[in-house]
């Protein structure tokens, strides 16, 4: 009988962003990165196919709806394609999984549910009130 082998999950009682956890979290970059760009692909064969005249007023004025709709998903799946990018390149250089603002470790919890964060959680709810404040104004 086959041994089943548990998959790995980062977890704090290891030392923090040791190669294992580093591979652990590009490989889930790419993943996501992948996962993003085919569907990127699908959506622009649908705007193809669908690229038709509606003689129907009702129809077209739908149709131009939804490719907005479409284009507006994709532009900001483009923009996290770069930040997905720029979590790659801080693996790449070590200063993965470390806040931008204070260089201590971001909670793996909070890079498991957004892997391109930069910021702790605590540094990011400064930063967002200290938006809310200059909005308010």
């Amino acid at each position: 009988m086959l041994a089943k082998v548990k998959p790995y999950r980062p977890s704090d009682k290891e030392p923090f962003m040791n190669e294992r956890q580093r591979e652990y979290f590009r490989a889930k970059l790419l993943q996501w990165r992948e996962d993003i760009l085919k569907e990127a692909k699908e959506t622009l064969q649908h705007l193809q196919e669908e690229n038709q005249n509606h003689p129907d007023l009702a129809d077209r004025a739908s149709s131009e709806t939804d490719r907005s709709i479409e284009l507006r998903a994709r532009d900001r799946q483009r923009k996290l394609i770069a930040k997905i990018d720029e979590a790659l390149g801080r693996i790449e250089d070590g200063t993965y999984g470390y806040c931008e603002e204070t260089g201590e470790p971001i909670s793996l919890r909070r890079l498991e549910a957004r892997p391109i964060a930069t910021l702790s959680v605590e540094a990011q709810e400064r930063h967002e009130r200290r938006e809310r404040v200059y909005r308010d104004d």
